[in-house]
């Protein structure tokens, strides 16, 4: 019988990260024995054990920062009325106050962005190789499929796949599988969230299946992972700490998106009149550096002044006449 042509024959396969995914799932393949089908569930699945440490480590920060969320909010909207009234030294104090009580409890918002820096180019990867190993295609992957998917290069005949992607996808968004971030009050974020997977699925309903057994086995991972981490016993073994739910009056107002949108376009405003005005303070002290000096004096200090009784009585007899120097008054 003849043998399948190797990926590298074929173009693919190479040293990038796209190529050692293609790689390890040719391996699965010929050298394990696996369908295609197979190989990329087992790789899908390899994949996100490797990075299920960094899952762990976000949940753990996103736990922490639930926890102290209150006084956090505080201090973040200290410093930001600080600096949209132009205070300077009240918005050093609370950016200070902000970064002592980060430090004291080891908590950073940006650690947040941990776990989507780590995933994204996982997805990406994975998305790319297989979609290049269906657009050439790779033959072998015609067949490599199962059930009403047989031919893992075509799009899904019944949109089943798609349409499970979504559902999946729509619920990992709605219970922060992820990041480990639920939280209530974020109620623009979510409604962003709810959207998305809408948007999506017109965008990518005739992807090949070869795609979408990637992706969905990667939403059932992400699902089967927040059910196991929030478990007690699990969270105990991981030092996840339990999450503190605060009274809403201890929590920062909700805003609708619509709402959250006006506020940041009138905090954006502010910001950028601020901006203008110190600016065009820096340009006055710029002009006056170099500059002439201005005389600040209301009479000639380089002549002898009469005595103030004497003066005054001079000036109401000279009625509106105009110093010399006046012009020149700051």
């Amino acid at each position: 019988p003849l043998t399948p042509p190797q990926l590298t024959e074929l173009g693919l396969g190479s040293h990038t990260p796209v190529g050692l995914i293609q790689n390890l799932l040719e391996f699965m393949h010929m050298d394990l024995g696996l369908p295609w089908w197979g190989a990329i569930v087992v790789g899908t699945v390899l994949a996100r054990l490797a990075v299920f440490p960094v899952i762990v480590k976000g949940q753990r920060e996103a736990a922490k920062l639930n926890n102290v969320l209150p006084e956090i909010t505080k201090l973040t909207n200290r410093m930001n009325e600080a600096k949209q009234s132009g205070n300077k030294y009240e918005f050093a104090r609370a950016y200070s106050d902000l970064n002592l009580f980060q430090k004291k409890h080891d908590v950073n918002p940006l650690r947040g962005f941990l776990v989507p820096l780590v995933q994204a180019p996982v997805f990406v990867s994975f998305f790319i190789a297989l979609r290049k190993m269906a657009y050439l295609p790779v033959p072998s992957l015609q067949t490599g499929g199962l059930l009403w998917f047989t031919d893992l290069t075509a799009a899904d005949p019944f949109y089943i796949l798609p349409i499970a992607v979504t559902g999946t996808m729509f619920f990992i968004l709605e219970l922060g599988a992820e990041s480990g971030i639920d939280n209530p009050n974020l109620r623009a974020m979510k409604t962003v969230f709810r959207i998305m997977p809408l948007i999506i699925l017109p965008l990518t309903i005739n992807f090949p299946t070869a795609v979408f057994t990637y992706w969905l086995t990667s939403n059932c991972f992400s699902l089967g992972q927040v059910a196991l981490l929030r478990h007690p016993l699990v969270r105990e073994k991981f030092k996840i700490p339990e999450r503190i739910k605060h009274p809403e009056s201890a929590m920062p107002k909700n805003d609708g998106l619509i709402e959250s949108m006006k506020k940041g376009w009138k905090n954006a405003q502010l910001a950028q009149q601020l901006e203008e005005r110190e600016r065009r303070i820096k340009n006055h002290l710029d002009l006056a550096a170099k500059g002439p000096l201005r005389q600040t004096f209301t009479h000639n200090p380089l002549q002898q002044t009469p005595p103030i009784a004497a003066a005054s009585a001079k000036d109401k007899q000279a009625g509106a006449k105009a110093r010399p120097w006046k012009d020149t008054i700051g």
